[in-house]
């Protein structure tokens, strides 16, 4: 083991730390293991772009109170510099094991520098974090949560004044300041209790939520009638648990079947392998309440309610997952023709979608003339162009959405909203209902409109030290040595965002890729129009493989076209992981 290992070891066995660290890394180290206690203290849990994210546990790479309050106090003196104090900060908490606790110190850091703290009085939704901040014009926002990672993680996440996760020049200055605290002792803090007592720490909750639900009010599409819509909701043991019901019901959907199984907030998450609303297990008891009560959808979020889940019908009377995409594009659709058939959709309207989200949304977009922007992974790009447009006065967001299951349908949140794209899509099924539509004509109608697109992700997960080295050598293969073809289909051109070049192999040249940061991102362009991204993970263990294709409806043909693209898929996708394999 290394020599400086078996000094942050010592280090932690040993007062100021608490009884219940000290006694963990000890009995780690008397029980010989070596291998956790060098996962745990190889290195400091990186605070990057956007925050911290990690396993819970004792040591210098694990979420605790110490790597959390070392966090704080480099974002205090950061928002202590630049003279925001006064303004305070927002911190919410999603239901994960010790989401409390961490947000409990993070209030007693922040109060200890002398910033005014709104900490809410529940588990809450991460929009409401984001809303929140720009409802009290706060310095910053803080939400403890790892999303839909495994129970055992946990994470810590930043939001700047505008309501949306930090981006440049903030998250770089922030992260300077974070790296200075090398030591606890460096750490202030002060009691809750006293905090709470100086006035310096102060809790929110239904004023937010009430807040919330009356600026959801401008965006309906519909009045607050009552409607004969069927729903089956399930927070997956997490935040959405209040408010996702409380809005529905605010706009006349009270047939709501929650899944009692998974109401109850809980960061052990006990009915599910993971809650993701993307992966199939997760959904499973949802879909069993719809069947058993006949829903007209089924609706889920994930334990922070930033990402949405969706079943209906199809046309055998099955129920169905859609995927990311599928909801984005309903949803996307349904906005923009509903405005424009009402002669309520501006004229300098925009949609925004990352880079790995369904081309479909471009061309639906551009039907509608808005514009459309491609954006990198992860919704801060995408509320970034939000404040551009709003500083500017260029254009008038619409709609923003990523193929991983996380919508904004509104402009007063800066960040995915699972709570308003739940509205949404339980007020469109009302619209159709009442048109005798079902939510799968609808997306029959827009793959006879524009078009069937197919989309699919497989992720390799990949742990701990050696499962980063082993993705960083993945994708410096595939740099390097750059496929001739997919399945036999030729690569086009291929896109590398870590260079911003894109290089076309039939005549060797390249051309830059503006508009766009370095990220590290490979995307494969076939000669049929299919499109294969590859990127690591920001936020989980993870390399991500995207797969899109193509292929134009006939009439009738609509179930023949869908085979077609799920094969071609399935054939990518096996040449894609046998390239990965002998890596």
């Amino acid at each position: 083991m290394d020599e400086l290992i078996r000094k942050k070891i010592t280090e932690w066995t040993q007062p100021p730390y608490d009884a219940e660290t000290i006694r963990e890394i000890s009995d780690l180290a008397a029980a010989g293991n070596d291998r956790e206690l060098t996962e745990r203290f190889y290195r400091n849990l990186e605070f990057g772009t956007g925050g911290l994210r990690g396993i819970i546990g004792a040591g210098t790479n694990r979420m605790n109170i110490y790597t959390v309050g070392a966090a704080t106090q480099g974002l205090a003196n950061y928002i202590s510099s630049m003279g925001h104090r006064d303004r305070g900060v927002v911190i919410a908490y999603d239901s994960r094991i010790k989401s409390d606790v961490f947000s409990k110190k993070t209030a007693e850091v922040m109060a200890a520098n002398g910033i005014k703290v709104y900490i809410f009085d529940d588990v809450t939704p991460v929009p409401l974090c984001s809303f929140a901040v720009r409802e009290l014009t706060a310095a910053a926002g803080i939400v403890i949560t790892a999303s839909h990672n495994p129970p055992e993680y946990n994470g810590y996440k930043v939001y700047w004044d505008d309501g949306a996760q930090v981006v440049s020049p903030q998250d770089t200055e922030i992260i300077t300041e974070v790296n200075k605290i090398d030591s606890i002792d460096k750490i202030r803090s002060i009691s809750y209790q006293d905090g709470t007592a100086q006035g310096l720490i102060t809790v929110i909750g239904e004023d937010i939520r009430s807040s919330y639900i009356r600026n959801l009010e401008q965006y309906a599409l519909r009045e607050k009638k009552s409607s004969p819509v069927k729903i089956v909701y399930s927070p997956l043991h997490g935040t959405g648990y209040r408010i996702v019901p409380q809005v529905l019901s605010h706009f006349g959907f009270t047939d709501i079947n929650i899944v009692k199984a998974q109401e109850k907030p809980d960061g052990r998450f006990p009915t599910v392998k993971s809650p993701n609303p993307e992966e199939r297990a997760a959904m499973a008891m949802s879909l069993d309440l719809a069947r058993e009560v006949k829903a007209d959808i089924v609706l889920a979020t994930d334990p922070d309610s930033d990402r949405m889940g969706v079943a209906f019908k199809n046309e055998k009377g099955e129920y169905v997952l859609i995927n990311g995409n599928q909801i984005g594009t309903m949803l996307e659709y349904y906005i923009l023709k509903r405005k424009s058939a009402a002669g309520t959709l501006p004229e300098n309207s925009a949609v925004v979608k990352t880079i790995v989200t369904t081309e479909l949304q471009a061309e639906i977009a551009r039907s509608f003339n808005c514009r459309i922007e491609d954006v990198l992974t992860g919704f801060k790009w995408i509320a970034l162009k939000m404040r551009e447009y709003e500083e500017s006065g260029s254009f008038r967001f619409i709609f923003g959405g990523e193929e991983s299951y996380g919508y904004l349908p509104v402009e007063f949140v800066r960040d995915k909203d699972a709570v308003s794209s739940c509205y949404f899509f339980a007020e469109m099924t009302d619209w159709l209902k009442s048109t005798g539509q079902s939510l799968n004509d609808f997306l029959n109608e827009i793959y006879s409109t524009y078009g069937m697109y197919l989309e699919d992700l497989h992720s390799l997960t990949l742990k701990g030290k050696e499962g980063m080295e082993q993705i960083g050598t993945i994708m410096a293969h595939f740099r390097k040595n750059p496929p001739a073809d997919f399945s036999g289909t030729k690569v086009e051109k291929i896109a590398d965002i870590q260079t911003l070049q894109v290089h076309y192999p039939s005549s060797g040249t390249d051309e830059p890729i503006a508009g766009l940061p370095k990220s590290d991102v490979l995307q494969y362009f076939l000669e049929d129009g299919a499109k294969i991204t590859m990127r690591p993970s920001g936020t989980e263990p993870k390399i991500k493989f995207y797969f899109s294709v193509r292929e134009a409806v006939s009439e009738g043909g609509m179930e023949a076209v869908q085979e077609a693209l799920q094969k071609k898929i399935e054939s990518l996708k096996k040449d894609l992981l046998k390239k990965v394999e002998a890596v």
